[in-house]
């Protein structure tokens, strides 16, 4: 069974659709990536998922429960990370976690057993007693982070866990995020950092003014949407470079003082570029924000 099936889920505010009939499928223990740019309907989705707020027409499952009728019971088996931490700051740690327990109905004693393992999880193992401003912003997000884990859920939503992280507690996160998957856990994950869903998940779907416009593996989303080698060409020059690339790549994209060159066999390009010391550039392979900018565009979203 499915964790979660959306069908032609629509939300509207005034004239707006912000998720305008998707379908979405997510199937168990594994991570499913919902990505998009600022505004197209990832919070709103989960958010309609969860039954925090009502649609205006679809249907929802939810761990086999109807949502909204059933929210309730199928929020209980659900651990959510918000975008926004919402800890106590009147509380320690422990004691942020001992709260949260006792909202899922859970005895001390069964809390309190599953608090190294999730203090762990979290790099908070020397933190139990501090209190909530002293800690760091990182070590508040990962608080948040372990107390989504308190009720040992089935399904896990995490809307952007990493933001605010520096590199090494990201990497502590998508570890420990592994094991979740390892335990046959299902993830429903958003975030801007395309490395992360590119190590994260195995499938993703990109979400663009309320409705999916890809969905696919990592791998096969790169392959079936962008070339493969990516020639960055940096410099006051790089525009005036434009014509000779175009002659040499299958696509050209001009953002700022970037030009990035799309290319099957990138050797022409960089042969070209070694002949000139004036510009500066870059030979990668592509990945999956190539994918992203390509699909939704590079203009800024607000």
């Amino acid at each position: 069974m499915s964790p979660l099936r959306l069908a032609g889920l629509t939300k509207r505010y005034g004239d707006a659709a912000v998720v305008d009939r998707l379908d979405l499928e997510i199937a168990p223990g594994r991570c499913h990536g919902l990505l998009g740019p600022n505004g197209a309907g990832k919070t709103t989705t989960l958010r309609l998922a969860l039954g925090l707020v009502e649609a205006d027409a679809g249907e929802i499952r939810l761990l086999g429960h109807a949502i909204p009728a059933e929210a309730s019971a199928a929020r209980r088996r659900v651990g959510v990370v918000p975008q926004t931490d919402s800890l106590d700051p009147d509380f320690s740690v422990r004691e942020n976690l001992l709260a949260y327990g006792r909202f899922f109905g859970l005895r001390r004693a069964e809390i309190e057993a599953r608090l190294p393992g999730l203090l762990e999880f979290a790099g908070l193992a020397g933190k139990a007693d501090a209190r909530v401003p002293a800690l760091s912003g990182g070590m508040k997000r990962r608080l948040t982070l372990a107390r989504a884990l308190i009720n040992d859920p089935e399904f896990v939503v995490l809307d952007e866990p990493t933001t605010g992280l520096d590199p090494q507690a990201r990497h502590l996160v998508w570890q420990g995020l592994r094991r979740l998957i390892a335990r046959g856990k299902t993830l429903l994950l958003t975030t801007h950092f395309m490395d992360e869903a590119e190590r994260l998940c195995d499938v993703i779907s990109i979400i663009d003014r309320g409705r999916i416009i890809a969905e696919g593996s990592p791998r096969a989303l790169i392959a079936g949407h962008i070339e493969p080698h990516v020639v960055e060409v940096y410099g006051e020059g790089a525009a005036d470079w434009q014509g000779c690339a175009d002659r040499l790549c299958r696509r050209c994209e001009q953002a700022g003082e970037t030009l990035f060159c799309y290319a099957d066999d990138p050797q022409a390009v960089v042969r070209k570029l070694e002949g000139r010391p004036g510009l500066r550039y870059l030979h990668r392979p592509a990945n999956l924000e190539d994918v992203f900018l390509k699909l939704t565009g590079r203009d800024l979203r607000d």
